[in-house]
């Protein structure tokens, strides 16, 4: 019966050390999220068909995170998204 016992208090040691860990985690994980800001471009001109070459102008020209064409009346245009 004592092995029962001692058996049955590890597991809960060890059950309640995961779930601290992974709950320590989950908060860091949100704390290093930035929250992103979308921009239209500064140096794109016309019409934005490919967002991938929109996505490597802004992170090489204006240093942003990230690019993507986005519909702008009238057409689309070019997005930068910086860190806020």
């Amino acid at each position: 019966m004592g092995k029962v016992v001692g058996n049955s208090a590890k597991m809960a040691v060890a059950l309640l050390f995961l779930l601290t860990l992974m709950l320590s985690m989950n908060e860091k994980r949100g704390a290093v999220e930035a929250k992103l800001c979308q921009e239209r471009s500064k140096t794109w001109s016309g019409y934005c068909a490919i967002t991938s070459h929109c996505d490597r102008q802004c992170k090489n020209w204006e240093g942003a995170v990230h690019g993507a064409c986005h519909d702008h009346v009238p057409g689309k245009a070019c997005y930068c998204y910086f860190n806020c």
